[in-house]
């Protein structure tokens, strides 16, 4: 698949999405794309969504959602009342709630959309489902493991849909990535190093109205993991996706390394994740360095694909020896000599071809992901194989932080719910 083909805008979007999943393995590796992909238009009328937390992340997945065929943002509801009247400007006109238990009873809606702190999705997940209501809700899916397993348990005894907002599963380069990870391109993944690091405090101004736990919950444990629950998640479930497993163990070291100002959850993490036959997940997170920025470098024996880049490197011509490549290059001019460990010695430095793209374009996979959702609604039948995906990445986050806080090895949880 060439750049001109994968180029696309919004307008062959879904085409290209299908063109990515076609064929038997990738059907059983994402089961869930092409059934998204082929939701219907609104014949039947749309999906009426309650939006619980119009933060700033609630309020881009309502514009998200304004984009989609299938879906319609019916009624909102938030306890802060900036940040609903933040929202009008996306959806005006919508009735809107302080208590989203007023909002359940006021009928209406056939699913909630969950955008609220990670300590509250468990709660707001049961509440809708009691009201008979199907659920999309962002990730990680609750503050424990035991909460997630409760979420899934909830969904399956009410005959509902739960849908966990991990929209890597809908973008297509990713999905042309792991097509050609599956055509063999790379060899055999033995590594895959992930990282996502900023240089921010992740700290918000406290209004004069609010207070700061309220508006900083990623920074305090009665409310968040932080790292590894905020941002890890996306790629730990990218991990498993690509091993096409889940880890054994995972050992890993956690500090509050540069912003001392009170915060309780680490703003350095470190780890490894150990699959089976030896392979590895490297993970790191930061918050005073965004030079490496958010990355998922998936290695194998006959090349290298770094999915937010867009880019697939072959090994060829890095099958020379180290030495020859870095005489190659002194005599290209391209590097000088360095006088470590003696005049005759070289690094290792990394292959420096500049590979090949996997495909970019002007794509929208979150508002694939509610189209999707759209459709599991209207069928009553999940998208397959989705929530296992949401529910392993949330469990790996959350024994990552338990690995950094004990400061041991944490090995897989066997008293996991089945999915």
């Amino acid at each position: 698949m060439t750049d001109k083909i994968f180029d696309v805008t919004r307008r062959t979007f879904l085409d290209r999405v299908l063109m990515a999943t076609a064929g038997s393995v990738m059907a059983t590796a994402t089961p869930w794309a092409a059934i998204a992909a082929g939701a219907e238009t609104a014949g039947s009328g749309k999906v009426r969504l309650g939006v619980i937390g119009t933060g700033d992340r609630g309020r881009a997945l309502i514009q998200n959602i304004a984009k989609t065929r299938n879906c319609v943002v019916a009624a909102m509801c938030d306890t802060y009342a900036p940040n609903l009247g933040k929202a009008r400007k996306w959806a005006a006109g919508t009735p809107e709630f302080s208590d989203h238990r007023a909002m359940l009873d006021a009928r209406g809606l056939d699913a909630v959309v969950i955008a609220t702190p990670l300590h509250r999705h468990a709660q707001h997940t049961f509440d809708a489902m009691d009201a008979g209501l199907h659920v999309w809700c962002e990730k990680a899916m609750a503050r424990t493991i035991a909460d997630c397993g409760r979420m899934v348990e909830r969904a399956r005894a009410r005959g509902k849909i739960l849908q966990i907002g991990h929209q890597r599963m809908f973008h297509p380069t990713y999905l042309n990535a792991l097509r050609r990870v599956k055509a063999g391109e790379i060899g055999s993944i033995t590594q895959i190093r992930a990282s996502w690091h900023r240089n921010n405090a992740w700290r918000r101004p406290v209004p004069a109205d609010s207070d700061d736990r309220r508006i900083n919950w990623r920074l305090y444990r009665e409310s968040s993991a932080g790292l590894m629950t905020e941002l890890a998640t996306h790629q730990l479930q990218v991990g498993n996706w690509f091993l096409d497993g889940v880890p054994t163990r995972v050992i890993g070291s956690g500090s509050i390394c540069f912003w001392k100002d009170g915060r309780e959850v680490y703003d350095h993490v470190a780890l490894i994740y150990e699959y089976a036959g030896g392979r590895k997940v490297i993970y790191t997170s930061l918050l005073n360095n965004a030079r490496y920025g958010c990355e998922e470098q998936i290695q194998g024996s006959k090349g290298t694909i770094e999915p937010e880049l867009g880019r697939i490197y072959q090994e060829v011509p890095a099958r020379a020896l180290a030495l020859q490549r870095m005489q190659a290059d002194v005599k290209r001019g391209h590097k000088r000599t360095i006088p470590i460990g003696g005049a005759t010695w070289f690094p290792e430095l990394p292959v420096t071809t500049p590979g090949e793209s996997l495909g970019w374009g002007e794509y929208d996979e979150t508002m694939l992901q509610f189209e999707g959702f759209g459709e599991a609604v209207r069928s009553g039948k999940p998208l397959p194989g989705l929530l296992q995906q949401a529910y392993y990445a949330s469990v790996a986050s959350l024994l990552g932080e338990q690995a950094m806080d004990r400061g041991e090895a944490m090995t897989w949880p066997t008293s996991l719910v089945t999915v």
